[in-house]
């Protein structure tokens, strides 16, 4: 069903809502790890290159802010960019977002405001995690970079 065809009440549930615990935690990681979905290799080749590469590219970033290689503001003008390139490929491919408890699996069709704003939260919350890690990798570290 097209995006423009449904209804705001009607619910989608990407994943089944029996299934194991593992099998629960793997579905949410790459719901939320991913914005593509199933249907992103049917795409043009150009742009199945230039977002397996944009995505390849902001994780060398990361990798180069754990050593120390990459000041704090490039990073986080990368994951600004990376956050506007994610936007766009979730209302492509993914173009809903949960609603009611985080435990459940109740979707519902996502607008554009709706989709930066869980867009915005989610990569806030996991650069600050990872600036965290890299913090305490550092502290541990000493000798490998950073501050």
């Amino acid at each position: 069903m097209a995006k423009q065809d449904m209804r705001k009440d009607e619910y989608l549930s990407p994943t089944d809502n029996q299934q194991s615990t593992t099998r629960w935690l793997m579905e949410e990681a790459k719901f939320h790890l991913l914005p593509w979905s199933g249907n992103f290799l049917t795409k043009k080749p150009a742009m199945v290159a230039a977002g397996i590469g944009f995505a390849i590219f902001v994780t060398v970033t990361w990798i180069l802010a754990a050593t120390g290689q990459i000041r704090p503001a490039a990073i986080i003008g990368w994951w600004a960019a990376w956050s506007a390139y994610e936007i766009m490929c979730r209302n492509r491919c993914k173009p809903w977002v949960k609603e009611g408890p985080w435990w459940r699996n109740h979707y519902k069709p996502a607008t554009l405001p709706d989709l930066i704003a869980y867009v915005a939260t989610k990569n806030l919350l996991i650069g600050a995690g990872i600036f965290l890690v890299l913090k305490l990798l550092w502290k541990a570290f000493p000798n490998y970079g950073g501050n």
